[in-house]
């Protein structure tokens, strides 16, 4: 008898999993703030301050216009991680459902998964709002995903869609879709984060994300991969 799949679908977090860059922090050294907001990433990341509580302020200060998001799904693909395009292709191969979920921007995050053969409904992430001219004018505060439960929020709708899930991810946000019902795959290829090691469910230190196959694959589908 066959065993049954691992997981029916995978999320995947973008920013340090997918690609090497943090992009609010490529779009802050873009606009010469970088010392304001790396410091505000890396709280949220590791868990010391809540994402809300940084999510607006560093929009805020960076204002991506419409050049600057273009600009920043340029960065996604140039540093996509090694591996990435085929990990994501071996799983749909496999028949998984495979999304992006991201506190990421929507516009940048959208082009860069349709560079991994994925569609922009594949993807969730905030959007920015931007006027005639293509100038800032905000984002989707409605969206979970600026706030700290929003990748649980997420994957309890996938979840509710497609079966069991699994979220891969670098930060403390990933580790939080465990209360959506994802089981936590954490990615430390691009940076380790103690708090992530400790508490994910399985943990990748590989820079390849075809690492992580190992845990998202039961034994029969990594043997027909």
């Amino acid at each position: 008898m066959a065993s049954r799949p691992r997981f029916d679908a995978i999320c995947f977090d973008c920013d340090s999993t997918l690609t090497r860059i943090e992009g609010i922090d490529e779009l802050a050294l873009r606009a010469g703030r970088e010392a304001e907001i790396a410091s505000l990433t890396e709280a949220a990341m590791s868990g010391a301050l809540p994402l809300e509580a940084v999510y607006a302020k560093r929009l805020d200060l960076v204002k991506p216009d419409r050049a600057a998001l273009v600009w920043l799904a340029e960065r996604y693909i140039d540093e996509t991680v090694c591996g990435a395009a085929e990990t994501v292709a071996t799983l749909m191969r496999q028949g998984k459902a495979i999304y992006i979920v991201t506190g990421g921007l929507l516009q940048p995050v959208s082009e860069f998964a349709r560079a991994l053969g994925l569609a922009p409904v594949q993807v969730y992430a905030v959007e920015v709002h931007l006027d005639a001219s293509g100038a800032y004018r905000g984002f989707d505060s409605s969206s979970p995903l600026c706030g700290s439960e929003g990748k649980a929020i997420i994957c309890k709708r996938i979840a509710a869609r497609h079966g069991k899930v699994a979220m891969v991810g670098d930060g403390a946000t990933d580790l939080a879709a465990r209360a959506g019902g994802a089981s936590i795959v954490g990615y430390g290829g691009v940076i380790r984060r103690e708090i992530v090691a400790r508490q994910a469910d399985y943990y990748v230190a590989s820079a390849r994300l075809s690492a992580t196959l190992v845990a998202l694959l039961s034994d029969e589908e990594l043997d027909w991969r």
